[in-house]
């Protein structure tokens, strides 16, 4: 029998969050590092991260799952744009068919991440929710798979005099099941994706349903299903037809992006007039549905075969452009004077960012801010050792980037086991002039400029919001680029020192 060695009780991964990426990370672990220790701290006690928790009526991809779904695991669901539960249930078998769900721990919010570069090991402490105690594992790599914005608590601004209004009032994100909106009058606040998707499905059975925006946003129609998804089906084995599908849809989005960017005016015109085309003759689309800045200088919304443009065509909807003054027992004035009469009224006002899932990091005792970071490949941060997050695309899906993350850890660790090395820093370069890390004009990135951290002009410090152009730097690109520091670390671990990974 082997001796036990000290390094026994270290993880060589920990991902933390059970999501989308948390899931897809360690799928790819374990196909490509079959020989590596992980787990997965997950705070909340159920697997799906995003689509577990969002609960609103209607809840939905605002991406077609050929793209959001994973590259490893083909979507077999009719619908390209699908609803949460179908979701969610793609990612539990996700995690279920290979025995992933067996390395997750449930309840374990992760509070602080301590690197000692002596130890080449992170010191990972996790509060447990089923009895409030602190538990603390090591990782040689941190991976942190928790999204980008807070679960904890969304953007809510406070209304004047929204104390006297009697009816219901609620956020989506904390979409409360005992509301009953049947027959019932629905304000619904808001533009974005979230309030597209509330919008016809709350019509279906309420008495009226109103969606008042201050500005409006681009949305575009598309297919809740994919014909030649469905036709590549029938013609070709199952993984290539996905392959096919997926890389149509990659294309497209890119395609249709860039064209954004080069004849904004073009497709802006293009935009408005579908939105007109779906909508009753002298419909004012100049006010409500043509928006002050250019396509994609914000994320443009989806309704899967225009639904909402139906809902409105049919009189179960409607949109109003203003801004609130007050409310009332009732409902709400607006500036206009006009007055919403509501019996519920749901603030879709958007999400509130944070980095890292908010856990607090030090390297070698000095606190490391993702604010005060570069960010190397828009994945690791500049100066802070064995560290990788996932973060999305944010005019794509965000599986592609998530996908292509997973795949650059899995060569980093193969990369350093080839050469002994067990610390992977980038090294930044002061004379590296920084930008925003998203170039959106977003109202919540906006408000996160003070959380998100910073990007470099040049690569490897370019943060690229194109697929292709990841692929060849993130899945080809050399892992030694120069930029990327190792060291050979040959330390020991005191034995001693409690490992709560070894507990069950």
């Amino acid at each position: 029998m082997r001796p036990q060695s000290p390094d026994d009780d270290v993880l060589d991964v920990l991902i933390v969050g059970a999501g989308l990426s948390g899931i897809g990370a360690a799928r790819q672990l374990q196909q490509r590092c079959p020989d590596k220790r992980f787990a997965i701290l997950e705070a909340r006690d159920a697997i799906g991260g995003t689509w577990d928790l969002f609960r609103y009526p209607g809840i939905r991809s605002d991406s077609d799952m050929y793209t959001l779904g994973y590259r490893f695991k083909p979507w077999r669901g009719a619908k390209a744009i699908a609803d949460g539960p179908s979701i969610l249930a793609y990612i539990r078998e996700t995690a279920e068919e290979t025995g992933i769900t067996r390395h997750i721990r449930f309840g374990h919010k992760v509070v602080g991440a301590a690197w000692r570069s002596d130890e080449a090991c992170w010191t990972i402490d996790a509060d447990r929710s089923a009895d409030g105690s602190r538990q603390r594992l090591r990782a040689r790599l941190l991976y942190v798979c928790a999204g980008y914005y807070s679960y904890a608590e969304g953007h809510r601004p406070e209304f004047p005099g929204e104390h006297e209004f009697r009816g219901r009032m609620v956020h989506p994100q904390f979409w409360d099941p005992s509301i009953d909106y049947a027959g019932k009058r629905v304000v619904v606040i808001g533009s974005g994706a979230t309030a597209v998707t509330l919008v016809p499905a709350m019509a279906e059975t309420a008495a009226h349903v109103t969606m008042l925006q201050r500005s409006p946003t681009y949305i575009v129609t598309r297919p809740g299903e994919d014909p030649i998804a469905h036709k590549l089906r029938r013609m070709l084995p199952e993984r290539l037809a996905y392959r096919a599908t997926r890389w149509k849809n990659v294309l497209l989005g890119m395609f249709f992006f860039q064209l954004a960017r080069r004849r904004p005016a073009k497709v802006k015109e293009r935009i408005v007039g579908m939105a007109a085309a779906q909508l009753t003759p002298g419909f004012d689309v100049g006010t409500h549905f043509t928006p002050r800045y250019n396509p994609w200088d914000q994320r443009v919304c989806l309704v899967p075969d225009g639904d909402l443009f139906r809902e409105i065509r049919n009189g179960r909807a409607s949109v109003v452009t203003d801004q609130i003054d007050r409310f009332t027992a009732d409902g709400i004035v607006l500036k206009s004077g006009q007055t919403l009469p509501a019996d519920v009224v749901v603030v879709a006002t958007g999400l509130k960012l944070n980095m890292l899932g908010d856990i607090a990091l030090t390297v070698d005792g000095q606190a490391r801010r993702p604010s005060e970071s570069l960010a190397y490949k828009g994945m690791m941060l500049g100066n802070v050792p064995n560290l990788v997050l996932a973060f999305g695309y944010t005019n794509a899906s965000w599986t592609l980037k998530a996908d292509l993350t997973a795949e650059y850890v899995c060569r980093l660790l193969r990369f350093m086991d080839r050469r002994g090395h067990r610390m992977a820093m980038p090294e930044v370069d002061p004379t590296v002039q920084t930008v925003p890390f998203l170039d959106f004009s977003s109202g919540y990135v906006q408000r996160a400029a003070s959380v998100l951290p910073r990007q470099g002009q040049r690569k490897p410090w370019r943060v690229y919001q194109n697929y292709l152009m990841d692929m060849l730097t993130i899945r080809h690109g050399r892992i030694d680029d120069g930029v990327l520091r190792f060291d050979r670390v040959a330390a020991t671990l005191p034995t001693n020192d409690p490992i709560a990974e070894a507990q069950s």
